[in-house]
């Protein structure tokens, strides 16, 4: 039986909701690589050689396109230092994340001596007092704490003691509301986990946003077969619309000789796939200034990944009911309530999309809300719940990575491209 091998990054932020860089978690042979990375086991259940060598090849093939832009924290274990994996990424670039496996390992510390000195960055998982981690505090910069294992006491003291001696405090495993607000409130410099991930403290736009003509358009370029006289009479008859389309084809990155002066040349200049991608983005993202408000970044990009990953697994699928603009939609819209101040329903309703699509945003219905759950699980690292989904729906659970990091290489390709424009 083939190995399944799987790799996501999750969002790391702090408490003015600024993300401060991705967890990369990893899953093969049937053992998860993240806050919970251990050595091998000697019944045989799980070769940790083989998940090494599984991490260093997808590594090697993807880590200069996949990681780069971002602050990566990563767990290593033993065979994973000793394999020179850390080397893989520029000191700047990653932290390297240890747990009692290493620690009590001398020849593995003997190791992470050496990326100190080098320059690369050291997180303890799980800290506590207790004599192995205090021995090697000063080689630490990041104390991962457990919120689901510490008492309220041990948190306080480590936060007390951290914080005097310039050490910076992640809380994870924050899954409710109610361990964001202890942690907050505890002063630990940054969070994550599901609760992290989907929490913004305001919504940018009201309800009646979504009367606008965006969403009319994006539902129009979405589709299989794009109407462009469609097309271009939606953008015509909206002022901000059409200002912004032009904003983007005369922008550095679809520069030539001649300026684009009209909607019909700016449509023809980027094309269908760059259109629908814009026009999200400018529609939900744009601030007083018609920039995009960097508060909302995290979720915008998440839009991005959702919609190619959803759209790109419907070429490995004929279970999902849905066409590949279909499913984009899915994916798109599925932060719509995070950026709206409204349900999700009732954004829903407003919007002319099928009931296919409503259906499993709001439901998780039939097999396109199977799809749905398949990205949500594959973001929240929820290895069992994907492997069993992807077989569900028939969907070769090997593809998944690559498709992901495609999906994500293009969300921040395109979201590099944004912010060269809108300067």
């Amino acid at each position: 039986m083939a190995t399944n091998n799987y790799i996501v990054r999750q969002p790391i932020k702090n408490t003015g909701h600024q993300v401060i860089g991705h967890e990369i978690l990893y899953y093969g042979e049937n053992e998860l690589y993240g806050s919970l990375g251990n050595d091998s086991a000697s019944d045989g259940t799980f070769n940790e050689f083989a998940v090494a060598d599984a991490i260093y090849n997808f590594l090697t093939q993807n880590s200069e396109k996949a990681f780069r832009g971002s602050l990566n924290f990563m767990t290593f274990t033993t065979t994973l230092l000793m394999k020179k994996v850390p080397r893989l990424f520029a000191p700047s670039d990653l932290v390297i994340q240890i747990d009692d496996s290493v620690i009590i390992h001398p020849l593995a510390m003997h190791f992470v001596q050496q990326y100190k000195r080098e320059g690369y960055r050291i997180a303890v998982n799980e800290f506590q007092f207790a004599p192995r981690y205090l021995d090697i505090l000063d080689a630490i910069d990041y104390l991962r704490l457990n919120m689901h294992t510490l008492s309220d006491d041990s948190l306080h003291n480590i936060l007390e003691i951290a914080t005097s001696i310039g050490k910076q405090c992640i809380a994870t495993e924050i899954d409710s509301d109610e361990l964001y607000r202890k942690a907050v409130n505890a002063g630990v410099h940054a969070l994550e986990g599901p609760a992290v991930a989907e929490r913004l403290a305001t919504k940018s736009h009201s309800s009646a946003y979504l009367q606008s003509s965006f969403f009319r358009l994006m539902v129009a370029v979405t589709r299989d077969e794009p109407n462009m006289a469609e097309i271009e009479q939606i953008i015509s008859a909206d002022a901000s619309l059409t200002y912004a389309l032009l904003r983007v084809a005369n922008s550095v990155q679809y520069a030539t000789r001649n300026r684009t002066t009209s909607v019909q040349q700016a449509i023809m200049k980027l094309g269908i796939e760059q259109l629908k991608q814009w026009i999200y983005l400018l529609s939900v993202g744009s601030g007083s200034n018609g920039g995009i408000d960097p508060f909302f970044e995290e979720f915008l990009k998440l839009s991005l990944i959702r919609a190619k990953f959803c759209s790109d697994i419907m070429n490995y699928t004929r279970v999902v009911p849905l066409s590949r603009g279909e499913a984009y939609l899915l994916g798109m819209f599925s932060t719509l309530h995070f950026l709206i101040d409204a349900p999700l329903s009732e954004i829903l309703s407003a919007l002319p999309i099928a009931d296919e699509i409503k259906n499993a945003l709001l439901y998780q219905q039939g097999a396109s809300g199977m799809l749905y759950r398949l990205i949500l699980s594959y973001e929240s690292a929820d290895w069992t719940e994907v492997s069993k989904l992807a077989a569900q729906i028939q969907i070769p659970a090997g593809i998944l990575t690559g498709v992901y990091f495609e999906a994500m290489e293009s969300a921040d390709a395109l979201w590099k491209s944004m912010q060269e424009f809108d300067r």
